[in-house]
């Protein structure tokens, strides 16, 4: 297939459009600036619709309506942004209202710097608004994975009737790289997906299904039995958690992390093992579901350590780590923060250590 050279943003969108996404909703703030200038163009050529909100408030509340109404519809921001439209996802959360949203994201905490970091990983798995509701979440660390897990988040976000978030950060938004984008959606099939939603409030006078959607009842056991329905839910996303798994089978030294940080840290592996040192990396695409069965896989009689590598001080994404590797081996961190980037070559410094200080 034809590869075309893209900048992130602009082929997180385009993707989103050929996913069959025909409404959009955002408001500026860099560093995703890019996504809601290029649906600006493109949505007239496809008979979307795109609007700039007079807020973030107001646009979550926009794609709320838009996506209630059976339209495959997103919205995009950056931290503070996404903080702002945490109201409206929880809303959607509620109301079983299908969405995709992106966050490409700034450090923190408040407004931050608008140079890439990894501050939101708290908020995208743990708290991405009120009521102890749960996404999916996808990290991509290149612009073909954002391209592919933005064009499969729609899917799963009608699958399952919840909102699906696509966490990156400045720099898979901001880089130039080539990606093959996938098929877009007929006209027929976004007509035949739209149809399948006999919730979506359509105002169709001739659809006694069609129910008006309503976030909220005030009825305690009702309220509670959609609390479980959406536990069993959860639940069943386990089986879809994603990582990848590089030469761990005899690591003495074990680099995990997610996104931009899992690209900085993989060309550390091969030249960790070129130095006589074994390494292995386990790099998360979902971190929510998180994969912990990956940290199983590991032969921890042989792993001497494991090395989390993130862009957040504190550190975040290391607490799930923790819980997937269960104490069977010391764990150790390489942390940037403020936009300030890794670097091989003290990712393998820190390897090194972990290998070294075993000896002791």
């Amino acid at each position: 297939m034809q590869r075309v050279l893209m900048k992130g943003c602009e082929a997180i969108a385009e993707a989103a459009v050929r996913a069959g996404c025909r409404f959009f909703a955002g408001y500026p703030i860099t560093p995703q600036n890019e996504i809601p200038e290029y649906f600006s163009r493109r949505m007239p050529e496809v008979g979307g619709t795109f609007l700039q909100g007079e807020s973030e408030v107001a646009s979550i509340n926009m794609v709320y309506g838009a996506a209630g109404s059976g339209i495959r519809s997103m919205t995009s921001s950056s931290s503070p942004g996404i903080s702002l439209k945490s109201e409206g996802i929880s809303y959607c959360a509620a109301a079983r209202i299908p969405m995709v949203y992106v966050n490409v994201s700034r450090g923190g905490p408040g407004i931050g710097v608008i140079q890439p970091a990894q501050n939101d990983y708290f908020q995208a798995t743990k708290a991405s608004g009120n009521g102890g509701f749960r996404m999916r979440v996808f990290a991509p660390s290149t612009v073909q994975e954002a391209v592919d897990m933005t064009y499969a988040a729609f899917d799963y976000a009608d699958r399952d009737r919840n909102p699906v978030l696509v966490l990156t950060d400045g720099i898979v938004g901001s880089i130039l790289e080539p990606v093959v984008l996938p098929k877009m959606r007929t006209e027929e099939e976004l007509a035949e997906i739209r149809a399948s939603k006999g919730w979506a409030a359509t105002g169709h006078p001739l659809s006694g299904s069609r129910s008006w959607i309503n976030p909220g009842c005030w009825d305690n056991d009702l309220w509670e039995q959609g609390n479980q329905e959406a536990e069993a839910l959860y639940a069943s996303w386990r089986k879809d958690a994603q990582y990848e798994a590089y030469q761990i089978e005899d690591a003495e030294v074990i680099l995990t992390a997610y996104g931009i940080s899992a690209r900085m840290a993989a060309p550390a592996v091969d030249d960790l093992r070129k130095a006589g040192i074994k390494a292995g990396m386990i790099k998360v695409l979902t971190l929510y579901p998180f994969p912990y069965d990956a940290y199983d896989k590991i032969d921890y009689d042989q792993c001497k350590g494991i090395l989390d590598i993130e862009m957040s001080i504190p550190p975040q994404f290391v607490e799930d780590v923790s819980v997937a590797v269960k104490g069977r081996a010391p764990i150790s961190t390489y942390l940037r923060s403020g936009g300030n980037l890794l670097s091989k070559a003290a990712i393998m410094a820190a390897a090194k250590k972990i290998v070294k200080d075993s000896e002791v």
